[in-house]
């Protein structure tokens, strides 16, 4: 098998209100291929863009801002975006977001953000990846008559490994997560507890080629992989009793 990472160049910027389907009107979409979109274009999209200027912390923020040395203002927000904080100290706040990722600052930042004079906005994650990206997929097939995945793709740390790396967040029309448990490898033992993580090998994958900063490449296709289904991302998520980090 050969798989293919093509980059989408040349989009336009992202608007509040854009139709992202419309920004992939002259890019030759193939049965099977696989949309890779970065989190932020998304986000974007979905009008999930706050000014920091129009928000007022709350006393937990404002405590949970002196012990972390972040700006209460964003903390608040991600206080707002969480379910609870797994792990704070300076510099570093660390929550399980609404959505059920377990990742920094529920996800908010303010790169590849367009800033005002004062630079005080900041993007927050779409509301509901995988539901974004199945709206995306509809949209796609109704435009163009071919049946696509979407992944909608971030940068996540990881609690034992340094380093960020592309992790799928939102995902249609794919096969999230791979079960390989009972098959057999080379040698004929039978495989216990192996699970694959297909949706995020292909948003690591992608991430190559996007970056993290200037590169400007915020979509990405892959072709020639096999990885239709019907999964989401978030059955990529450990259930808490067998998180032996929380």
């Amino acid at each position: 098998m050969s798989v293919e990472l093509i980059p989408i160049n040349g989009l336009p910027d992202v608007l509040p209100g854009t139709d992202l389907s419309a920004l992939f009107d002259d890019t030759p979409l193939a049965e099977g291929d696989i949309l890779v979109l970065a989190q932020k274009i998304v986000s974007k999209a979905e009008r999930r863009l706050v000014d920091l200027a129009t928000v007022k912390p709350s006393a937990q923020a404002r405590a949970v801002a002196l012990r972390t040395e972040k700006d209460a203002r964003l903390v608040h927000l991600i206080i707002q975006e969480s379910n609870r904080i797994i792990r704070m100290r300076p510099g570093v706040l660390i929550v399980e977001d609404v959505r059920g990722w377990v990742c920094a600052n529920a996800g908010i930042d303010r790169s590849n953000v367009p800033q005002g004079a004062q630079g005080e906005h900041v993007c927050l994650l779409p509301s509901d990846p995988d539901r974004s990206a199945s709206d995306l997929r509809a949209s796609l097939q109704t435009k163009r008559g071919v049946t696509v995945g979407v992944l909608i793709a971030d940068s996540h740390g990881r609690a034992w490994r340094e380093g960020t790396v592309g992790v799928a967040i939102g995902a249609s029309g794919l096969q999230a997560l791979r079960d390989l448990r009972g098959a057999s490898d080379r040698y004929g033992y039978q495989l216990q507890h192996t699970l694959v993580a297909t949706a995020d090998e292909i948003a690591a994958a992608a991430s190559l080629l996007m970056g993290q900063s200037d590169e400007g490449v915020p979509a990405v296709l892959v072709r020639g992989l096999t990885a239709a289904g019907d999964g989401r991302a978030r059955d990529l998520q450990r259930d808490l009793r067998r998180d032996l980090f929380r």
